[in-house]
């Protein structure tokens, strides 16, 4: 038996646009990118040029301050364009398909026949350590670091999430080992949901699996962290998303190098939503095009409404992305009455609105925040959504005015930014609390490091 774990505080968001569960063919991508942005505090020491030609899995750049760190290439073709910003930031590296999908060749391997150290290796060398983060602070893991433990959150309760058990369908072997390879370097902990039934994750060897039922943020691994083995200070976790598991099982499988995922299209501007297969990095406008409603301005989403970030159809698919979302812009303009009207359409986490009376309703929300920063409000407004063993407000204010010891006491070496996506949601003084975090664990770890 798995112990169970009941998670009371949180918020389920309903929106309108699901996907269903099937698949949508759609053309592959011509062009395909890697971003160094997605790989938080890493500094992109580009290797190729324009006009190189590279397979799956060769190298397009690495950190500066870990060379052995690789990221590599998703397609084979040619590289078309090295993108810089400002004082030549480093925005992307773009590829033009061959159209072939050539890997670079690896040993398919028996994982049980290695040790902790030459799983990390191959994972170094094929460019897979790189979806590899750490708590502390957030960021991509360290080479040099001895994990205690190894989390992988199986289900996601974000809304609009992406189901799980539809992205395992026919890669239930490529899953058990990529769980079986992380196994040798650190003790891997496994998060489900009650809800899930595919036997891939129930039966799951070689790992600890811990069963949580509730709200969202239940299916959050630093929520899964906190309840099954906080973080400490002085010690290091490795996190790894589901499907980044099954990249790693394809690894030592099949001796190569396929970074295809199943990718959600969703949301309530979005035709019939349902997923696809695209390649990691892949152009959006692939997956968009004759898709969208076009009666509204559009805001699309790479990745959820709580914690993905604004892109436009001709930028490409993150790393860590696996939900495409389009919401409205803007629905209406200015509101007779504003919050006065006794609304049955709107959302709200009070009781200000007859919609509460609807638990079921399915809301169209649109990008617009409704408000402006205020000072802030100590209500326990974060507390009801926030289930984890940390008192969430005076964290913020901690990180807000610097103080570094009482950000310690209070819990910061277990959070990241999308543990306080819910309280941000929910805060009435409209502040940008994700951001916050960020910049605290980032002055934190300059600090301590």
């Amino acid at each position: 038996m798995h112990r169970v774990v009941k998670i009371s505080k949180g918020l389920d968001i309903k929106l309108k646009g699901a996907p269903a569960a099937s698949m949508t063919s759609i053309e592959a991508a011509k062009l395909y990118a890697l971003m160094p942005a997605d790989f938080t505090r890493v500094t992109p020491k580009v290797v190729v040029k324009p006009e190189d030609t590279v397979k799956a899995g060769d190298v397009l750049f690495v950190d500066k301050n870990a060379p052995e760190l690789r990221f590599v290439s998703p397609v084979s073709g040619k590289v078309v364009a090295v993108n810089r910003g400002e004082r030549r930031r480093v925005l992307s590296v773009v590829v033009e398909s061959d159209g072939k999908f050539e890997s670079v060749e690896y040993k398919a391997k028996d994982v049980f026949s290695l040790s902790g150290d030459e799983v990390k290796a191959d994972l170094l060398k094929s460019g897979l350590f790189a979806f590899l983060r750490q708590r502390p602070y957030d960021v991509i893991a360290s080479p040099a670091d001895s994990p205690r433990a190894v989390f992988v959150s199986a289900f996601d309760s974000k809304p609009l999430a992406v189901d799980f058990e539809v992205a395992l369908k026919g890669n239930e072997d490529d899953f058990q080992t990529g769980l079986d390879a992380l196994s040798r370097i650190a003790p891997v902990y496994l998060g489900v949901s009650a809800k899930q039934t595919a036997a891939a994750l129930s039966v799951a060897k070689n790992v600890t699996t811990t069963v949580f039922k509730g709200p969202h943020p239940a299916g959050n691994v630093g929520v899964q962290i906190n309840h099954v083995a906080p973080v400490n200070k002085g010690e290091v976790v490795w996190t790894i998303a589901a499907e980044d598991v099954i990249f790693v099982g394809r690894l030592f499988n099949k001796g190569r190098v396929d970074f295809t995922r199943t990718v959600a299209l969703v949301g309530s501007e979005v035709k019939n939503p349902s997923y696809s297969k695209v390649v990691l990095g892949a152009q959006l406008s692939t997956l968009l095009d004759g898709r969208l409603s076009t009666e509204n301005e559009l805001r699309i989403i790479d990745g959820n409404v709580l914690t993905g970030r604004k892109t436009t159809a001709d930028s490409f698919l993150g790393a860590f992305s696996n939900e495409i979302t389009v919401i409205p812009e803007i629905m209406n303009g200015d509101e007779m009455f504003g919050w006065i009207a006794p609304r049955f359409s709107m959302f709200s986490t009070s009781r200000s609105y007859f919609s509460w009376l609807l638990p079921k309703r399915e809301y169209v929300f649109d990008a617009r925040i409704k408000g402006g920063e205020r000072h802030m409000i100590m209500s326990n407004e974060y507390d009801k959504v926030f289930p984890m063993d940390i008192y969430p407000e005076y964290l913020i204010k901690a990180i807000i005015t610097g103080n570094i010891d009482k950000m310690e006491e209070l819990g910061i070496y277990e959070v990241a930014p999308e543990d306080f996506a819910l309280c941000e949601f929910v805060d009435s003084s409209k502040l940008e609390l994700q951001r916050i975090v960020r910049e605290g664990l980032d002055k934190l770890r300059a600090e301590m490091c």
